[in-house]
């Protein structure tokens, strides 16, 4: 069996989750909070810190919509599948606890040649009311599961201001964050098992492309002075995996409400490109 080319228009769910303190605060940690100075980011670290209110993480949005209902896309080597593009829309400010329920759709598969592209997205709705919390869009890259033709869609435009970026912040990744990360839900043996990361094709075990992308945005809200209720959406495309103990520069140019950014490694090639963070104000309407 195969890649199901019939998959498209498939939904699942809904399903309900919930997530709690506990999970914002591992997940946090997860994408490196306090790393580097424990007492600079205690409102993501801890839950009881005098005169500080603990805040999640927008990027936990994503981790929650993974823990939608499976489509079915057929039959195909794991080992092979990298993440490729990921976005996030926050209807509203996301709770450091809640529930949600989530509804999973395969949106295309599309032929790049040497794999398939394949993208879904999560719906994730409040149980109680039925209103809007947030939607995931993610693509997938499957090596060796193209060659079947059909229409390819365009890439969307972006286009950062031409200048030097406004911010630029060096992030070290610590050699043990993926054993970290892992923690938060995504337990892929692609980040923390040698033979199956070889499989891949891969020197040894790779960090979760959403590990770079949620450190990235940590990263970015601190440098913008952005508290992170005021998150709107945000989109990025990985371009190169990132190996643990790399150190990471995020470079952010700002207009207005929205914030383009892109990480590189330490050579200098891009691992997190086309990246766009939009916010708003405190009770603005997404």
């Amino acid at each position: 069996m195969s890649l199901d080319l019939n998959a498209v228009g498939r939904t699942a769910g809904p399903v309900e989750v919930s997530w709690t303190s506990r999970d914002a605060l591992i997940y946090a940690l997860g994408v490196g909070a306090g790393q580097h100075d424990p007492l600079a980011e205690l409102e993501l670290t801890t839950e009881n810190t005098a005169g500080v209110e603990q805040r999640i993480l927008p990027g936990y949005a994503i981790v929650i919509g993974q823990r939608g209902p499976r489509t079915d896309l057929g039959d195909f080597d794991r080992s092979k599948l990298v993440h490729a593009e990921q976005a996030l829309t926050l209807h509203q400010p996301l709770a450091v606890a809640g529930a949600a329920k989530l509804t999973t759709r395969v949106d295309g598969i599309q032929d790049k040649g040497s794999g398939a592209l394949v993208t879904t997205s999560t719906e994730a709705t409040d149980p109680a009311t039925g209103d809007a919390l947030f939607t995931t869009t993610s693509s997938v890259f499957i090596r060796g599961a193209g060659g079947f033709g059909g229409e390819r869609t365009p890439a969307a435009p972006w286009e950062r201001p031409d200048r030097q970026p406004d911010h630029s912040i060096a992030v070290t990744i610590r050699p043990d964050q993926a054993l970290l990360y892992r923690l938060s839900g995504d337990r892929n043996p692609l980040h923390s098992d040698p033979a199956f990361a070889a499989r891949g094709g891969f020197p040894r075990p790779i960090l979760h492309g959403m590990c770079t992308y949620g450190t990235t945005v940590r990263v970015l809200l601190r440098a913008v002075g952005a508290d992170p209720r005021e998150c709107s959406s945000i989109t990025g495309r990985f371009t190169k995996p990132v190996l643990p103990g790399e150190t990471l520069t995020v470079e952010v140019w700002t207009e207005g409400s929205s914030h383009w950014f892109r990480t590189t490694d330490s050579a200098g090639s891009v691992v997190l490109d086309r990246g766009v963070l939009t916010t708003r104000h405190p009770g603005e309407a997404a």
